[in-house]
């Protein structure tokens, strides 16, 4: 799927309600790291939330997927223990640690109980600054990457996301699969492994947060201990990435019963002045569920589907319009074809003052399940973090949300979508499309 991590973060953080109940502090370590912190001392543990922008964007040219192999090769041992050691010495103090990586981060969640806060805050200081790349664990999750790239080749979705991305960034990392290829990862020795972690996993991309049982002075102590011994600066960040993709249709043969189409055009960042409206735009143009327009045009009324939405997708270096249908072959052409007079419909009318009303009242009020507990608390403030956003953005929210009128709708939706650039990557037999670029 197109979408990742990220813009998943931002899809839950833009449903917050206006005035939940979080006082968030800054905080800056006396070794200079900052960080968002809400105390919460009801139970004896803290959520740690930690990002390093760039991602497997930071992947050499040379050395594609080295980032995502020695993401997941942190937790494979580190310091003087092997990867058994360093599960057993975790399992033992009650922590949990993941990690991820996207195209723009890579991600570091992690838990651990106040009692034990100190040596889970030094183990997980040896995954970040001492990992092993035991020869042993790196042929193990080198084959789990494998096996997952195989799988990819055989899967539709993954496929037409591929596609599409390789059709609209052409040199930029974005066009390339984060896991890299088999004959890539194959390649990649324990070298590039550490001169991968050495690109992305330093101090001039952190952001941080922390939600739990834990006061801003220790906070700070624990800080410096975590970071202090991370490299100043990464490697370069890639660039603005250009969208070269035209509006049309490209066909992947590929032998499914059911065709999936992935579709977009150009969109819109996270900071533009108008990004409100077009949230809730797309919200009743193909967001809003069952709700939505796509779904009632192309599910409710003629039955070609179980789904189909579109979102936003504001990434660091690119931001697309995006969304995905599947459909039998023999149907899949009509689907593209309601949802091309869909997004011209929006294009031309905007929404009606009944839906606007509507999706502001669910906007509004709803208060999303994954914001509960502290772990959802502290990945929500961290996506604030990266996308420029301030410590009162939860409380401001809905007033922008309110303060989105008809006119910023059509307005919006008019300059936005461009039915004429919109492009679909189909993957399958379809019935009636044929490769138009």
């Amino acid at each position: 799927m197109i979408r990742f991590a990220l813009s998943l973060a931002l899809a839950v953080m833009l449903a917050l309600p206006a005035r939940a109940a979080v006082d968030i502090q800054q905080v800056t370590s006396p070794g200079g790291v900052d960080a968002w912190l809400v105390e919460s001392h009801e139970i004896p543990f803290v959520a740690l939330e930690i990002r390093f922008r760039g991602g497997a964007s930071l992947d050499a040219p040379d050395r594609r997927g080295a980032i995502n192999l020695m993401t997941a090769l942190l937790e494979e041992g580190a310091g003087d223990m092997d990867a058994r050691a360093f599960a057993r010495a975790r399992d033992g103090l009650a922590a949990s640690f993941g990690f991820d990586v996207s195209s723009d981060a890579l991600s570091v969640s992690a838990k651990m109980l106040t009692e034990n806060r100190d040596q889970a805050v030094a183990l997980l200081r040896q995954a970040l600054v001492a990992p092993r790349f035991d020869p042993d664990a790196i042929e193990r999750v080198r084959g789990q990457v494998v096996s997952g790239i195989r799988s990819d080749a055989k899967d539709p979705n993954a496929i037409a996301s591929q596609k599409f991305r390789e059709m609209a960034f052409g040199t930029h990392p974005y066009a390339l699969p984060i896991s890299g290829t088999e004959e890539q990862v194959a390649a990649l020795t324990r070298d590039d492994l550490l001169a991968a972690q050495a690109r992305v996993i330093a101090r001039d991309r952190l952001y941080v947060s922390a939600v739990g049982d834990i006061t801003a002075e220790e906070l700070g102590g624990l800080l410096d201990t975590l970071f202090a011994d991370l490299p100043p600066t990464g490697a370069p960040m890639p660039g603005p990435a250009d969208y070269t993709l035209g509006g049309g249709v490209t066909v992947v043969p590929f032998d499914t019963p059911q065709a999936v189409a992935v579709f977009g055009q150009r969109g819109m960042a996270r900071d533009d002045p108008d990004f409100f409206a077009a949230y809730v735009m797309n919200q009743v143009l193909g967001a809003g569920g069952f709700d939505s327009r796509l779904m009632d045009e192309v599910r409710a009324k003629r039955g070609l589907t179980y789904g189909v939405y579109s979102y936003l997708y504001p990434m660091d270096h690119a931001a697309l319009v995006m969304g995905q249908v599947a459909s039998a072959n023999a149907r899949i052409a009509e689907a593209i074809g309601v949802i091309r007079a869909e997004w011209l419909r929006m294009a031309d009318e905007g929404v009606t003052e009944k839906e606007l009303e509507a999706v502001k009242t669910y906007l509004t009020g709803a208060y999303p399940l994954r914001f509960d507990g502290n772990g959802p608390i502290a990945r929500i403030m961290i996506s604030m973090q990266m996308e420029g956003l301030g410590p009162d953005y939860i409380a401001t929210r809905n007033d922008k949300i309110m303060a989105v009128t008809l006119e910023d709708v059509r307005r919006v939706a008019h300059e936005l979508l461009t039915p004429e650039a919109l492009h679909f990557v189909v993957v399958g037999r379809p019935q009636g499309l044929e490769t138009t670029n």
